[in-house]
């Protein structure tokens, strides 16, 4: 028996049992694994993807769409990565994006995307993980000024953190950072710099009662309009808006 035939024979036999697939990544704690279908439909999903999101079976989340769970702008990223590796056909690999972590507070976390094909050679749907950033510091080795920086940016982010500093401290020109961010996560320094502080505004509007001018000053923003103005941008409402509207769903 070839190989191909043996491989033909094996899916034959699986026929539709393919949610055994998920079961390696049931004991990867910090590892989750989904697959959706074509209109972004949670169809396969391991058990810490489940317990992270709050469930317990897998058939509270079937059929079930990334806005159940998250935030609108959160989930509205979601799908559109969906879409880009569905209509490109290409893997979508280690893409910085913002996830639940174990408090229940979005963080960075890394994901990688990958086109499912159904037996006449078309996309049907997607598959993926999502891993914790610092399970996956391992996977930007090849961009070694990366990680440093990434690192200084979530601990200082409420500093004075310019492309030229970061550079500096990385001991690379700002076109060697911009370049290896961009290579490593699809985003510049600066939107990342953006994007890690609208990430602690966020957990501030949803966690705590102080004014969203204490916030965005505590966040690194200059002032509220400076917030109210990138919030717009990147979120697609007003801080006061998400406050009202995530404190609904809790």
């Amino acid at each position: 028996m070839n190989e191909v035939v043996a491989r033909s024979t094996f899916l034959e036999k699986l026929g539709n049992r393919g949610e055994q697939f998920c079961k390696p990544f049931d004991h990867l704690s910090d590892t989750f694994f989904f697959v959706k279908d074509i209109d972004s439909r949670m169809i396969f999903a391991s058990t810490p993807l489940l317990n992270r999101l709050g469930m317990e079976r897998e058939e509270e989340i079937i059929g079930k769409t990334d806005d159940c769970y998250f935030p609108r702008h959160v989930a509205q990223g979601f799908v559109r990565d969906d879409r880009q590796v569905i209509a490109s056909q290409i893997p979508l690999i280690n893409r910085l994006e913002s996830w639940y972590g174990s408090d229940r507070v979005l963080d960075w976390f890394v994901t990688c995307k990958y086109p499912v094909f159904g037996q006449d050679g078309r996309v049907i749907g997607i598959m993926g993980t999502v891993s914790s950033y610092e399970g996956k510091q391992q996977a930007f080795r090849s961009h070694a000024a990366i990680s440093p920086v990434v690192d200084l940016v979530r601990r200082e982010y409420a500093g004075d953190l310019t492309v030229e500093s970061l550079a500096d401290f990385a001991d690379v020109s700002v076109r060697q950072l911009q370049r290896r961010f961009q290579s490593a996560f699809g985003i510049g320094v600066k939107d990342f710099i953006i994007r890690t502080r609208i990430r602690a505004a966020c957990a501030a509007l949803i966690g705590s009662s102080d004014p969203i001018a204490k916030i965005a000053v505590d966040a690194g923003f200059c002032d509220q309009s400076a917030l109210t103005v990138q919030f717009r941008r990147h979120i697609g409402q007003t801080p006061a808006a998400f406050r009202r509207e995530n404190r609904s769903l809790s």
